[in-house]
């Protein structure tokens, strides 16, 4: 299976893995699922960074290394696909990883309520 995990979904991954669903934990550490994380993750991560509305302490991209996630960069496709999306989230970083989730067909990691609302999308709650 192919999964995309949401920036929340990351950063409790690497900080706090207990607030993970059992369902998330699985599906991440079996070694048989491939896990990617979107060029949107660190690009959000440090926009709130720097912004002082987020502190990760570390270089957030030493992560992907360790966990061996794979990054998932967006495409004209993913960007063109997000005027498709039904208006239920207005997140920008949100909309992209919701629309990377439906053009590649990967099930999405999070516990967004709004985006658990995409029925177009195979979702588990984190």
């Amino acid at each position: 299976m192919r999964y995309l995990i949401d920036t929340h979904v990351y950063l409790w991954w690497q900080n706090e893995p207990e607030r993970l669903s059992k369902e998330a934990v699985n599906a991440i550490e079996n070694i048989q699922n491939t896990v990617f994380v979107s060029a949107a993750v660190p690009w959000e991560i440090a926009l709130k960074s720097a912004k002082g509305k987020l502190s990760v302490g570390t270089d957030i991209m030493d992560f992907m290394d360790k966990d061996f996630f794979l990054p998932l960069p967006i495409t004209h496709e993913h960007v063109a696909s997000i005027g498709a999306l039904p208006d239920i989230h207005g997140d920008p970083f949100d909309r992209i990883q919701i629309a990377q989730a439906y053009v590649e067909d990967i099930t999405f990691v999070t516990r967004d309520t709004q985006i658990l609302k995409y029925d177009l999308i195979n979702t588990i709650k984190a």
